[in-house]
């Protein structure tokens, strides 16, 4: 019986083609880490299963790829890197220079329903800000993640990044008596009626019995579209002043950043996770075809809650499943082709000593080259070496060395030219 050899399923073969988009991606992520002066760090693949369950409960395990070694430790792939980035944190929390500015492109793995724009195995760009409380952090990495956007071609006209505030919202349940671990229910809630239609969006909150007064009053205010509109509601409760002067800094910033065009304030968008402590965001298509692109926000009291001292923190995940969905819908993928400049074709097996020395002239000027390992008729050789993508052609034959020289062929007009086998030894083609 045959071996089932298929892919896993919710993983991805990344072919050459595909490997060409991966690393194009990565690369415009890491161009914009560093010109924003992030440092890149990296931890293991797996963990302790405990550094998830402790930030987010023992429900957490069915979404991981959870397992017990040859050692009894119960460990898990990485589904994020958070727990990673505190647990590093901690571990020379007096030796780092503040504020701790890294970010990661890390491959995660999560056991979800693999879907649209949705992976149990994905890549994925982290940048956080490590002890910085102004609203200052919060600004940089949404620039951040909004430049890495842009510099891949997409607009305001294409994404949207969607701000709330659970402090501000924090601040209306207080008013409403909604305090501790009710209001992580109602943050719960709002995520869930964020996801759904229109006609079945209220059914999440009034599942909590708060009453119809009370709910309302959550479905007005995380409806409000303006900080002005946000100012005009009686919030009664002192929290909210604070979260509205940082809520009104936070987009002067983003407006000084030149990008108050891709941002506008949705207090509908609070994040699922329970850890998030104030400004939240998600960057989505502006048609909301597709699940959020990215999202992130502040989280104050992580560190702490995994032993370190408090330290205020800010910063986002951004995967690159959603993201590829949307730049292909838009055309926005380059061209990739490869990136091969010579090609040489020793035509009979007595030119291939002759002709390794040539690419290995050229490999060790940094010029990419490749030669055919199977010598053959001249038809065959030629047509191998346009397959290959080369600029150029060398044709290394027995009547070329007796002239003591070889053929170069422009692979696009079909021009020819004899270069000396001095020069060609030399990797030296004028080109």
């Amino acid at each position: 019986m045959a071996s089932d050899v298929r892919s896993i399923k919710g993983t991805r073969d990344f072919f050459p083609e595909d490997m060409a988009v991966r690393n194009w991606i990565a690369s415009v992520w890491r161009k914009v880490s560093t010109r924003y002066g992030f440092e890149e760090f990296d931890g293991p693949i797996f963990e302790s299963l405990e550094l998830y369950t402790q930030k987010s409960g023992e429900e957490i395990v069915n979404q991981l790829y959870a397992f017990d070694d040859k050692g009894g430790r119960a460990l898990a792939l990485r589904p994020e890197m958070t727990p990673t980035l505190a647990r590093m944190v901690i571990a020379r929390v007096g030796t780092l220079r503040k504020p701790i500015k890294w970010f990661s492109i890390s491959r995660c793995c999560r056991y979800e329903r693999p879907q649209r724009g949705r992976f149990r195995e994905f890549f994925q760009w982290n940048i956080d800000i490590i002890g910085v409380k102004e609203p200052a952090a919060d600004a940089e990495v949404i620039a951040a993640a909004v430049d890495s956007l842009r510099e891949m071609g997409l607009g305001p006209d294409e994404v949207v990044v969607k701000i709330g505030d659970r402090k501000l919202l924090g601040a209306l349940l207080s008013s409403l008596g909604i305090e501790g671990p009710r209001q992580m229910r109602v943050y719960s809630a709002i995520d869930r009626m964020t996801k759904l239609p229109p006609e079945k969006a209220r059914g999440p909150l009034s599942q909590l019995d708060l009453g119809t007064d009370t709910e309302n009053r959550i479905l007005e205010v995380a409806a409000a579209k303006s900080l002005d509109e946000v100012k005009r509601f009686d919030w009664k409760e002192s929290g909210s002043e604070k979260a509205l002067s940082e809520l009104e800094t936070l987009f002067a910033i983003l407006a000084d950043c030149g990008i108050a065009e891709f941002c506008e304030l949705d207090l509908s968008i609070v994040r699922g996770l329970d850890y998030y402590t104030g400004i939240v965001f998600e960057i989505y298509d502006k048609g909301r075809e597709l699940r959020a692109i990215c999202g992130g926000g502040r989280y104050d009291e992580l560190i702490s809650s995994f032993g370190g001292p408090p330290m205020p923190a800010a910063g986002f995940g951004l995967g690159d499943a959603v993201l590829q969905e949307l730049l292909t819908e838009r055309g926005l993928l380059p061209k990739f082709a490869r990136a091969l400049d010579f090609f040489a074709v020793p035509i009979t097996k007595e030119e291939v000593g002759t002709t390794v020395k040539i690419v290995q002239a050229l490999r060790r000027k940094g010029r990419p080259a490749e030669y055919s390992l199977s010598p053959g008729s001249m038809r065959k050789l030629m047509r191998e070496a346009d397959g290959s993508g080369a600029k150029w052609a060398i044709i290394v034959g027995p009547d070329e060395l007796k002239e003591g020289a070889v053929t170069l062929r422009d692979m696009e007009t079909g021009t020819q030219r004899k270069v000396t086998l001095q020069d060609a030894l030399a990797g030296k083609f004028g080109c």
